[in-house]
C-alpha cells in the first residue's frame, strides 16, 4: 500500500509559479511511475504530466509543454511538478497518483493504482 500526500497548491497571479510535492510512503517508491493530474470544477480529472520510475521518460499534455516539469527524487520518494507562467485556466485541484507497473510515463488515469486526497491551485488573473 502506497499513501500520497501532495502540498504546495496556493493562490498566485497569472504569470507566476508554484512547485507541487508528492511525499510517498512505503518501500517501492522508487519501483513506480508517477502522475500529475488535474480537476477543474465540472471537468473530468485529466492528466498534466508523468513520469516512469527511473524519471528517463516523462509526458505532458499539450496545454502545460513549456511550461510545467515533472521531476523526482527516489531517494526522497518524492515526485514534483515544477508549474510557471501559470494562467487562469491552470486553476484546479491537483493529484498525484501511483502506478505500480513503472515502466512508462502512463497517461491513461485508469492505470493508476494510487490517489492523493489533492491540493487545490488557484490563478488569479
Amino acid at each position: 500500500q502506497v499513501q500520497l500526500v501532495e502540498s504546495g497548491g496556493g493562490l498566485v497571479q497569472a504569470g507566476g509559479s508554484l512547485r507541487l510535492s508528492c511525499a510517498a510512503s512505503g518501500r517501492s517508491f522508487s519501483l513506480y511511475a508517477m502522475g500529475w493530474f488535474r480537476q477543474a470544477p465540472g471537468k473530468e480529472r485529466g492528466i498534466v504530466a508523468a513520469i516512469n520510475w527511473s524519471g528517463t521518460n516523462t509526458y505532458y499534455a499539450d496545454s502545460v509543454k513549456g511550461r510545467f516539469t515533472i521531476s523526482r527524487d527516489n531517494a526522497k520518494n518524492t515526485v514534483y511538478l515544477q508549474m510557471n507562467s501559470l494562467k487562469p485556466e491552470d486553476t484546479a485541484v491537483y493529484y498525484c497518483a501511483a502506478d505500480r507497473s513503472g515502466s512508462r510515463a502512463t497517461r491513461e488515469t485508469d492505470e493508476y493504482d494510487y490517489w492523493g486526497q489533492g491540493t487545490q491551485v488557484t490563478v488569479s488573473s
